[in-house]
This record gives C-alpha cells, sequence and structure tokens, in this order.
C-alpha cells in the first residue's frame, strides 16, 4: 500500500502520514484546549469527568406494548443500567392513537405504543420515577408524553421537581432528516418554547430538549454538517426562547445534545471536542450568556445504526465497541451501545445484554476513564478537532446568511445536503472504495440464522382494544371539555401544557389531544 496516497476522513479533511508540532501552528494551550470543566470546555463539562462518575449507561429501549417493554427496562436496570431510554413506536410519534387507520401496520414495531395514560402507567410500573432518569426519543408529541410521565409520578407520589431525565423535543432535524413532524414550524416552536417554560416552574431537573444530530448523521450527513446543523439547530431555539422571554441563562443550562458516533474512530473523537467548543463560544458570544453551564454542550451519544450490517450481524459487536469507546474518549454524558441484531429487528434479550455489556467492559476494564481527556494535546486529534470547529463554523455562517436554521430547512439546504453527502458514501461502498466488512468485502457464502424478536398480531389486537375500552369507560363529558380548553389555549397565547396536562389526566388520548392541535395549527407539508 503506497504510504503517500492520499487519504480523507469522511467529512473530506486530507490527512498527513504523520503529525507533527507544525501542523498545530497557532495553536494556543488555554484558547483552544484549557482545563477540564472550563471554558472552552474541549475537554469535557465537568474538571474530573469519567473519575467522579462513569457516563450514564442508558440503553434505548421499547417494543410492543407497555408490559413488555418494562420487563426490557426492569431486566436492564438488574443488569447494571443506571438510566432508562424510550422508544416510541410510529404512530406514537405522530400523534396517531394505535386504532387509527393510519396506525396500521405499524403499532409497536420501532418502539412502545403509548396512547393515554393507562399505557404510561404500565410503562413505570414497578420502577421508582425519583429512582432513574429516563431519556425519551420523542418530538411532536414530546410535551405529551412528558405531562403523561408528570402524571405517573405524581400518582406514585413523587413531585414534579424530583424528576430527571430528557425529552428530545427537536423539530427542526424532523423536517430536515427524518419526516415524524405533524405541525408546521411555528407552532411547533411554541410547543418547544412553552415546554422550556413550563419545565423551568415544574420540573427544573428536566432537560427540556435534546439538540440532534444523530438523525441527520443516520441519514448521511459528514461530522462537519453533524456539527453545525445539530448547533444552528440550537442557536434557534435558544433565539426563540428568548423571543419568548425567557433569560438566556434561566434556560439554557438544562439545554442538551444528541449525536451519532460512527466508525472513522479519531474523527469522532474530535467531532466531539470541536462540537462542544464551538457550542461554548457561540453562548458566549452571540448569546452573551454568563453562566458556565449555559456554555456547556452536554450531550447523549447513541453509536451508529446505520454502520450495522444485516450480513455477518456478529460483526457489528466489533463496530459498536469501536464507536462506544470513540464516544467516551470524545467525553460523552450518556451512552446507548446499539445491539448487534438492530440492522434485523428489534433487539432480543440477549442482544441488548452483549450491548450493555459492552459499555460496562470500556467502563471498568479498559482504563480509559482513569484521565481525563487521554487523546488531549495529540497533534492528530488537536489537528482535526481544530479542522472540524473550522468547517462546521463556516457551515453555520451560510445557515446564518439563508436567514437561520427554519429558513435554510424550509429552503431545502439541510435537506441537498444531507442527500449529497449520503450519495457520495453510497457510490464509495457501491465501487469498493469504502470497505464494509461482510458487504463488499470478506463475504461469506451462507449466512448463519440468528435470532430475532417480533411483534405479535395478537399484542397489537390488544392495545387497540384497550384504547377502544378506554373511550368507552372514562367521562366523555369531562374529556370533551378539557380538549376544548386545549383548543381554546392553541388559538390564545396561554402557555399549552396546563390545559394539556388536565385532558390526559382526565384521560383523553395522545391522538385526540393532537388532533385538537391539527385543527388550529395544520399539518405541514414541505413546500419544495
Amino acid at each position: 500500500m503506497d504510504d503517500d496516497a492520499g487519504r480523507v476522513t469522511d467529512s473530506g479533511i486530507e490527512l498527513h502520514l504523520v503529525y507533527a508540532p507544525e501542523d498545530l501552528a497557532g495553536w494556543d494551550h488555554d484558547r483552544d484546549l484549557g482545563d477540564p470543566g472550563a471554558f472552552p470546555f474541549t475537554r469535557g463539562p465537568y474538571r474530573t469527568m469519567y473519575r467522579g462518575r462513569l457516563w450514564t449507561m442508558r440503553q434505548y429501549a421499547g417494543m410492543g406494548t407497555a408490559e413488555q417493554t418494562n420487563a426490557r427496562f426492569r431486566y436492564l436496570l438488574d443488569q447494571g443500567q443506571t438510566g432508562l431510554s424510550v422508544a416510541f413506536d410510529l404512530p406514537t410519534q405522530m400523534g396517531l392513537d394505535s386504532d387509527h387507520p393510519r396506525a396500521e401496520g405499524e403499532v409497536g414495531k420501532t418502539g412502545v405504543a403509548i396512547d393515554s395514560i393507562d399505557d404510561m402507567r404500565r410503562l413505570f410500573q414497578q420502577i421508582p420515577l425519583d429512582r432513574v432518569s429516563t431519556s425519551m426519543t420523542i418530538n411532536a408529541t414530546a410535551p405529551i408524553l412528558l405531562l403523561l410521565y408528570e402524571l405517573v409520578a405524581e400518582e406514585q407520589g413523587v413531585p414534579a421537581a424530583a424528576l430527571r431525565g430528557t425529552v428530545q423535543n427537536d423539530l427542526l432535524k424532523e423536517y430536515a432528516a427524518r419526516g415524524t413532524y405533524i405541525y408546521p414550524p411555528k407552532p411547533s416552536m411554541r410547543l418547544i418554547t412553552d415546554l422550556f417554560a413550563y419545565c423551568g416552574e415544574r420540573i427544573p431537573k428536566w432537560n427540556t430538549i435534546s439538540v440532534s444530530g444523530y438523525h441527520m448523521r443516520e441519514a448521511g450527513a459528514t461530522a462537519v454538517q453533524e456539527i453545525a446543523f445539530t448547533l444552528a439547530n440550537g442557536i434557534a431555539y435558544v433565539q426563540a426562547a428568548i423571543d419568548a422571554g425567557l433569560e438566556v441563562d434561566a434556560f439554557a443550562p438544562r439545554l442538551s445534545f444528541f449525536f451519532a458516533c460512527h466508525q472513522n474512530f479519531f474523527e469522532e473523537v474530535a467531532k466531539f471536542r470541536a462540537a462542544r467548543r464551538l457550542w461554548a463560544r457561540i453562548m458566549r458570544d452571540r448569546f452573551k450568556a454568563t453562566d458556565p453551564r449555559s456554555m456547556t454542550l452536554r450531550f447523549h451519544t447513541q453509536t451508529g445504526g446505520a454502520t450495522l450490517t444485516a450480513q455477518q450481524p456478529e460483526n457489528n459487536i466489533v463496530r459498536t465497541a469501536l464507536e462506544a469507546l470513540a464516544a467516551v474518549l470524545g467525553g460523552t454524558q450518556s451512552l446507548h451501545t446499539n445491539a448487534f441484531d438492530e440492522a434485523l429487528a428489534l433487539p432480543t434479550e440477549h442482544a441488548a445484554t452483549i450491548a450493555l455489556r459492552t459499555q460496562q467492559v470500556i467502563g471498568y476494564e479498559t482504563g480509559v476513564a482513569d484521565v481525563v481527556d487521554p487523546l488531549g494535546g495529540a497533534y492528530y486529534v488537536e489537528a482535526l478537532t481544530d479542522e472540524l470547529e473550522r468547517r462546521a463554523a463556516e457551515t453555520i455562517e451560510t445557515i446564518d446568511a439563508l436567514g437561520g436554521a427554519v429558513a435554510a430547512i424550509e429552503r431545502g439546504y439541510y435537506q441537498r445536503e444531507i442527500h449529497e453527502a449520503a450519495y457520495r458514501i453510497q457510490r464509495a461502498i457501491e465501487t469498493g472504495e469504502r470497505v464494509v466488512v461482510g458487504v463488499n468485502r470478506f463475504q461469506e457464502r451462507e449466512e448463519r440464522p440468528i435470532e430475532l424478536l417480533r411483534v405479535s398480531e395478537a399484542d397489537v389486537a390488544a392495545q387497540i382494544e384497550r384504547v377502544r375500552r378506554l373511550r368507552a369507560e372514562r367521562d366523555a363529558e369531562a374529556v370533551a371539555a378539557a380538549l376544548k380548553r386545549v383548543e381554546a389555549a392553541a388559538r390564545g397565547t396561554d402557555n399549552l401544557l396546563p390545559p394539556m396536562r388536565e385532558a390526559l389526566r382526565a384521560r383523553a388520548t395522545l391522538g385526540e389531544v393532537s388532533d385538537v392541535l391539527r385543527g388550529v395549527f395544520g399539518e405541514y407539508r414541505p413546500s419544495f
């Protein structure tokens, strides 16, 4: 192999054969690196990082019914998981009840089906909500799921102020890459900022948004684009909250982020460091934040679903371990490791256990948690960090020139850039320039069958029957009156969450609350 042959990262950054001090010309330790827990937070948001406490091992789970997911949660907690992460099915994400015609074929398939407070109660049965931190990957219906969680905690005798966790609540990336939006951008931004204000008053320990680059990266974005698009969306949310009358240092400390970790190991490590530093500078210089917590980019990482292969699926265990290690060396606060069978189906208990054990081996056996930012100061890592930050900052300038993230998404800028990057990656795989072990090189003639988890039609039928029975048993007049109050708030300017909470308490369904908002706000249809 030619040592002089050009090599590039996934973001197209040209690589030298060897890195040396001259590759860091103009680099300043205090300005660009600093100490852990101090501006610009390149080395991590906390002074002692994993010496004080390991990252939260938060395995993503959600399948079929609330009872099945509850059993998986309790199993994973018994196995040493330190936080819960809920996956919801597509109808729940889209504000549709399980018996809606558009829900057919999707109930319980990509996560758990939640139609009402009854389902949420079953989901967290025998799980004390004052002792766990719960992350919910939910966006368009994030306020509804958070309120249901609060109501179940209330039934357990747990005050809202004691609850800890995160709702993803990031609609801009849905318009850009994923598609599980309901309402147009303006009312969606109102729901997001209403949730900010509501949690500021009632649930102060809750992370009110997880600004997500994960889904854009999974759709094909490069590491540079993942940083830039994620932080540009973060800028839009901060500005929207300020425009709604909130003080930046009152809400910014509860913002959190969500990134993917893919296979280009050192670029991924540098990506996390660059994102932290760039966000700190944005919050200080653009928004004049003075609280150091407002400048701290805290994030959850999930290993790359798009890097998993259906061919030779056991190879995914190795891929996931390396991605998890990169996330840890990059300083993540929370981590989900994908199960090796997820390219084929929802993870089995066996596969989920291996994924969790992967984190535990990294945390307890490798020694990487003994030193903060162990790769800090490495010529290659620092040069990559600088270049990723520079390119991401340039992309954010382009987005600013287009009028900001909302305008850029509405004009299709994000979407075009992601599609072009995805095409380049796919072409490189097809030509063999990019090697994927077991797919375009080192194939096997016969694949060994593996056990897969399937959602049964009986479980789907039972879920549909439950939501229909709920409507027959509840106080219909009380529900109708509560939904009228939600509609009145939507037509006015009051915070939407209090009347939504009372409607859900009266056993209104997720679909019914969403339909009221659809009636006022309409549904989003892309124009490009």
